[in-house]
């Protein structure tokens, strides 16, 4: 485009402009009311939102080519933001179940309109393998076939729930699309309902090895965490803030064959002071699960083995007071014994005594009134 290209769309930019203020000021002369453009757009209520962007951009790309250097910018802003719009309403098209290794899942798919056949057979497929067939009559599943005990739900032939039951789900099912479909002789619908499933597992705690390396020597550290789905996300971190150094940090994940479950190993090799504390962290971004296994400096052993000896020592006395009190006791007690015993022994001799004289006094007396007769 040239320079006089570009001179004529501005003097017709301004001529429009300058055509616009004469017809309001000629109107307001005759007494008539101008009304705004963007209430004439908002009176418009049989548009729907995505019919005026529409209509914007078709409005954008009219003045572009009269008024290029000012509405062009505009018109693309409005078609991309259009764009991203039907491409984002396209994704969700689609509908992810999430389904853990070992759990049972429902696959949703709700279709009364099926209620008002009387006969009629239905097909769960899993990428095109037929993974349930079913055989309605008169209101009644009289058959069901369900390959690895996959079912439908037992009121689906009074509320129209068709969905599809999983005892248990395979990471090898990850992102399978299940559609169901009528059968009706040779003739087969549409799917009906289509489901993606998406499977995730738990990963193990990480263990965590440290080899401290001799002075001016690296540190290595092996973090390994095992049984998990999808791969897992792997990151370090040095006394809880700092992250180490580029190039230190080398994970790798296992597809196990017979399990179809990950392995991660991730190795950290680098100059780390010893009392420095190093977390190894494991993330399931799937499942929104964090596991983290921290190996702490070696200065801090000391402070442990000390709180331990003093801890051990603090038991140890307070064992041998409680020992000391407890004996205290028990001799205490045997004194206490003895000396009843001894005061009980002296009382009966005291009372025995006692009985004697007053049995000699008696026999005494006896015999005086003995002599005293005679």
């Amino acid at each position: 485009m040239t320079g006089d290209d570009f001179t004529e769309g501005e003097e017709r930019c301004a001529y429009d402009s300058e055509l616009l203020k004469t017809q309001r000021r000629r109107r307001r002369r005759q007494g008539s009311r101008v009304r705004p453009v963007c209430k004439l757009v908002m009176d418009q209520s049989l548009f729907s939102s995505v019919k005026r962007i529409i209509f914007l951009d078709c409005f954008g790309v009219l003045r572009a080519q009269r008024c290029p250097q000012r509405a062009r910018p505009v018109a693309l802003w409005r078609t991309g933001l259009l764009l991203c719009f039907l491409t984002f309403c396209a994704c969700l098209d689609e509908e992810c179940v999430l389904g853990v290794v070992g759990r049972p899942v429902s696959l949703p798919c709700l279709y009364p309109q099926l209620l008002t056949y009387e006969n009629f057979s239905i097909e769960w497929r899993g990428d095109e393998e037929v993974v349930l067939r079913s055989v309605f009559a008169m209101n009644k599943n009289v058959e069901e076939l369900g390959v690895n005990s996959a079912m439908l739900p037992a009121d689906a032939a009074l509320t129209g729930n068709f969905s599809l039951e999983l005892p248990t789900v395979q990471p090898n099912q990850h992102r399978t699309t299940f559609s169901l479909f009528i059968i009706s002789r040779e003739n087969q619908s549409a799917a009906l309902c289509t489901v993606c499933l998406r499977i995730a597992a738990s990963f193990t705690s990480p263990l965590l090895q440290r080899k401290q390396g001799a002075d001016g020597e690296e540190t290595s550290f092996l973090c390994h965490s095992s049984g998990g789905f999808p791969e897992p996300a792997v990151s370090w971190l040095i006394n809880f803030a700092q992250d180490p150094p580029e190039g230190t940090v080398r994970t790798q994940a296992t597809l196990l064959p017979d399990s179809h479950l990950y392995n991660v190993t991730s190795f950290l090799k680098a100059n780390i002071s010893p009392e420095f504390a190093v977390s190894c962290i494991v993330e399931n971004l799937t499942l929104n699960q964090t596991s983290t296994s921290t190996s702490y400096g070696v200065k801090g052993s000391p402070v442990v083995v000390r709180a331990s000896d003093s801890l051990w020592m603090f038991s140890t006395g307070l064992c041998a007071v409680i020992g000391l009190m407890v004996v205290a006791g028990v001799v205490y007690q045997i004194h206490l014994d003895r000396v009843s015993k001894r005061k009980k022994l002296e009382f009966q001799n005291l009372k025995a005594d006692r009985g004697y004289k007053r049995r000699r006094q008696e026999e005494s007396e006896t015999m005086k009134s003995k002599e005293t007769d005679v």
